[in-house]
């Protein structure tokens, strides 16, 4: 199982991107799923399995929002109002094993490349 991103780039403080998780042949619906960012996997937000929970980091509540696009069985990141300190890269994280309950990094086996975001003036 192996998490492909997709949708950084490179915008101005206050533009917006959405980044993109899915896994070919794998229904991310039914399991949990991560967004991480940077070398020490910093958590970012989290979905968590049939869209039982959500959680959002402090750094980016009210700005970013998670959520599932079943139509096309992908998660995506949408990242408003973005700010210099968000530039990283960020990484998807799915629950093959389907045993997490927090949105900790520790806890997901399968992950992305990563797709880099850089936010500068």
């Amino acid at each position: 199982v192996q998490p492909v991103e997709s949708g950084g780039g490179s915008v101005r403080p206050g533009e917006s991107l959405s980044l993109s998780c899915a896994v070919a042949g794998y229904t991310l619906y039914y399991t949990s799923v991560g967004w991480f960012r940077g070398k020490e996997r910093e958590e970012v937000a989290c979905i968590f399995r049939n869209d039982n929970r959500i959680y959002y980091s402090d750094s980016v509540k009210g700005r970013f929002t998670i959520a599932h696009d079943r139509a096309n069985d992908r998660v995506l990141l949408q990242m408003n109002s973005l700010k210099p300190e968000d530039t990283d890269l960020y990484y998807c994280a799915v629950d093959v094993d389907i045993r997490v309950s927090t949105c900790s990094a520790n806890g997901f086996p399968a992950w992305g490349q990563g797709t880099q975001v850089s936010v500068s003036s």
